[in-house]
């Protein structure tokens, strides 16, 4: 995954220095510098969108965990209040 982020990056800095090249009608390859500092940024920007994705799934898993985990205590504690409140009631 890292080699394939690493890769979507540099395409993306350099399809943006050629695009803005481009829309500003002057060759492509202008300024060689601008096109290898616009893969090395697009490279540190994927691959912290990986690192940051990864990081919100993990923190995702555990904010479920926790909202099952009172859900369960919600209910299921509720349900053996219940229970109780029954057998005193009825004297069952």
């Amino acid at each position: 995954m890292p080699i394939s982020a690493t890769m979507i990056g540099a395409l993306l800095g350099l399809g943006t220095q050629m695009y803005s090249n481009a829309l500003r009608k002057l060759p492509y390859m202008r300024h060689p510098w601008e096109h290898a500092l616009g893969m090395g940024l697009g490279v540190v920007f994927v691959n912290q969108l990986v690192k940051w994705d990864a990081q919100l799934q993990e923190d995702l898993d555990k904010m479920l965990e926790k909202a099952k985990a009172a859900n369960e205590r919600r209910y299921f504690e509720q349900e053996d209040k219940l229970a109780t409140r029954e057998i005193f009631y009825y004297g069952i």
